[in-house]
């Protein structure tokens, strides 16, 4: 899928509704295969992101789980730390070449 969409479950503080959108967004785009739909598809398109936000947000408000929130500073610096250890390795693998 695509890689911007993040996991919105279960962080402190919740997810936000631009949170949500903006996954939606990028699903809706992902499937559509445009980041700008043309002035005839524009409806549909903003139709859909608004419509997948609705069904996240319910998703998430729905959900239950018995385990600590997860801290949203401590997995973005995993995240950096892996990012940083691939785009590493990546340039040494074009070094080598």
């Amino acid at each position: 899928m695509c890689r911007n969409i993040k996991t919105l479950f279960n962080f402190d503080p919740p997810a936000t509704n631009d949170e949500v959108r903006d996954a939606a967004l990028q699903f809706v785009r992902k499937l559509s295969g445009t980041t700008r739909p043309s002035k005839q598809n524009q409806h549909a398109f903003d139709h859909a992101v608004e419509a997948i936000a609705a069904s996240a947000r319910e998703l998430l408000d729905s959900l239950e789980t018995h385990q600590h929130p997860r801290n949203r500073e401590e997995v973005a610096a995993k995240l950096r730390a892996k990012a940083a250890i691939r785009f590493a390795l990546s340039g040494q693998a074009a070094i080598g070449r």
